[in-house]
């Protein structure tokens, strides 16, 4: 049986992101990222993907996947990054890729796309 997990994404100067993140498919990613919290990291934006610098927790690939879908929420191993899919990133086409292989973990719930020109090289605060 999965669980559920609400995460709150605190932006200054925005509106928050909430996260829905559910453990069925990879439950170590899960669990590493929910320790983690509360935690304050950096964003990045590319594309439409918003990601962070490196989380402080580190989980290998589980379930991981080549394409995701649109309002994803995945961890990045090879980057220890949190990755929210807004829309394409340069190397999309017909489908959203990420850099390479993600551990889907959940989905950004009630999306609001122009919060990702509000984010680049800002501190995300991310807590339960």
């Amino acid at each position: 049986m999965s669980l559920k997990h609400t995460v709150i994404v605190g932006i200054p100067d925005s509106e928050n992101i909430t996260l829905e993140l559910d453990d069925a498919l990879t439950p170590k990613t899960v669990a590493a990222f929910l320790k983690s919290l509360p935690l304050t990291i950096k964003a990045n934006v590319w594309g439409k993907e918003l990601y962070t610098d490196p989380a402080p927790f580190s989980v290998g690939p589980e379930n991981a996947h080549d394409v995701v879908d649109l309002f994803d929420v995945a961890f990045w191993p090879p980057g220890n990054a949190i990755c929210l899919f807004y829309g394409n990133t340069p190397l999309s086409d017909s489908v959203i890729k990420p850099y390479s292989s993600v551990n889907v973990i959940g989905k950004i719930l009630h999306p609001n796309v122009s919060v990702i020109k509000k984010t680049s090289d800002k501190k995300l605060v991310f807590h339960a």
